[in-house]
């Protein structure tokens, strides 16, 4: 991508401060919180990039709040991005995936609450697959003298007043939104700073590509099943038969959806009954970047980021991406949920 609005190489930090200086009175508060995950996301796209020429690839032995077993650049990325948040005194509280509970940053009086994935799809480490970092930004409720407490976190995703993704592929990409559109920047690691690509994306209200795990196929609902079937199917006059492409980091997913249009899925099943996507800290963050590029993100009934959070580490299923196609699998979920009771 190259950026549309001029010739002259405009950095990140040059970005978020001309944003910043639209709005009279803007502390910059929440501009230094950005720039803080960008310095972050350069120490960690520098270690994913040798990570095989140093001691980092592997599991570290331990396993997450959800079961999963732990690798050692998820302790890496998950330490670079609280330790950049704690030092501007800045965010208050961090909730990651790495954490079972909230992790309580040096200034109790900071106004932000961040949710972080840390390095989504670790699954894919060491086998040089594209990962990402995931961050979800939330202002906390003015309360003097009050304790911290997990209660604060649990906010819907249309309370989120940033958010973003990091992807460390064949070049590293950073994508946010503070609810004006989404601006996407890529590192250029000769002079170690991110450049605007775009500095507007919008995405395609319709896509031919569909994007789903389906070795999980005989445990979904049959309004799924059907419409990965009418997926499939030959009809030259809607474009179809839509192409599958299913990387298994969502941040890359997403990505590429963005760009180029279609759904990813990651439904319910009979496995995983509430989803396995987490709602906090991959659902709602994506869902806001999707939706400020006028894509859609719900469960399969509601918009993902109206949905009330019961707990910080909660699941839950996810269709998102150009509107056309979510829209399309909606109907077929409501058309058939009737045949199933």
């Amino acid at each position: 991508m190259v950026s549309k609005s001029n010739s002259r190489l405009e950095t990140l930090e040059e970005y978020i401060i001309q944003s910043q200086n639209r709005f009279p009175g803007a502390t910059g508060e929440l501009s230094q919180l950005l720039r803080d995950i960008g310095l972050a996301a350069k120490i960690i796209s520098r270690e994913v990039n040798k990570a095989g020429i140093t001691n980092i690839l592997g599991v570290d032995g331990s396993t997450n709040i959800h079961g999963e077993a732990v690798k050692k650049l998820d302790i890496f990325a998950d330490q670079q991005l609280i330790s950049a948040l704690d030092r501007s005194l800045i965010t208050c509280m961090v909730i990651s995936e790495e954490n079972d509970g909230i992790v309580k940053l040096s200034s109790k009086g900071g106004k932000y609450i961040v949710y972080l994935d840390p390095l989504d799809g670790s699954s894919n480490i060491d086998v040089n697959v594209s990962i990402g970092s995931i961050f979800s930004v939330y202002m906390r409720e003015a309360r003097f003298n009050s304790v911290l407490k997990e209660s604060d976190a649990l906010q819907p995703g249309v309370r989120q007043v940033a958010a973003g993704y990091v992807l460390y592929g064949s070049s590293t990409i950073l994508a946010y939104t503070t609810g004006l559109g989404v601006s996407v920047f890529t590192l250029d690691p000769s002079i170690g700073e991110f450049i605007l690509s775009d500095r507007e994306i919008m995405m395609p209200d319709h896509g031919s590509i569909y994007s789903i795990n389906e070795g999980s196929y005989n445990s979904w609902d049959l309004g799924l099943k059907k419409y990965i079937k009418y997926c499939q199917e030959d009809d030259p006059e809607t474009g179809r038969p839509y192409s599958a492409r299913y990387i298994g980091s969502m941040v890359a997913d997403i990505h590429r959806t963005l760009i180029k249009g279609g759904i990813f899925i990651y439904p319910h099943s009979k496995r995983y009954p509430s989803g396995k996507l987490r709602l906090m800290y991959e659902c709602n963050p994506l869902s806001f970047i999707i939706e400020q590029a006028g894509g859609m993100a719900t469960d399969g009934h509601k918009r993902i980021m109206e949905i009330e959070p019961e707990a910080i580490h909660e699941q839950t299923p996810i269709y998102i991406g150009s509107k056309e196609n979510v829209q399309k699998v909606m109907d077929f979920l409501e058309k058939y949920s009737a045949v199933e009771q």
